[in-house]
C-alpha cells in the first residue's frame, strides 16, 4: 500500500517501485505482487481498472479512502514497533 499512496500504478510499476526503494532488497515476483493486490482489492483496500498501453491492457491500482485510512494506522504502529526495537538494541 505503500506505494500506491503516491498514486495510481499498474502492477509492473509496483513491483519496480518496490525494488528501487528497498534498493534491491525486495525484488518480488508477479507471483506475490498480483495475489497481495487481488486480496486489498477484495477487502476494500484498493481499486482497479483496466487500461490500455502501448497496444495492451493492463490494470492499474489505487488506493480507496479505507486503504489511505488503514495504510496511515499500519506505519503508525510500524513506526512505534521500530522505534521500541531500536530502544532494545541501543
Amino acid at each position: 500500500m505503500g506505494v500506491l499512496r503516491r498514486g495510481p500504478a499498474h502492477g509492473y510499476a509496483i513491483i519496480a517501485a518496490l525494488r528501487e526503494r528497498s534498493q534491491g532488497e525486495f525484488d518480488l515476483a508477479e507471483g506475490t505482487i498480483y495475489p497481495a493486490l487481488h486480496r486489498l482489492e477484495a477487502a476494500g483496500r484498493v481499486a482497479s481498472w483496466t487500461e490500455l498501453a502501448q497496444g495492451r491492457r493492463r490494470r492499474t491500482y489505487e488506493l480507496t479512502a479505507l486503504g489511505r485510512k488503514e495504510f496511515a494506522a499500519q506505519r503508525r504502529d510500524w513506526q512505534e514497533f521500530v522505534t521500541h526495537m531500536q530502544a532494545v538494541l541501543t
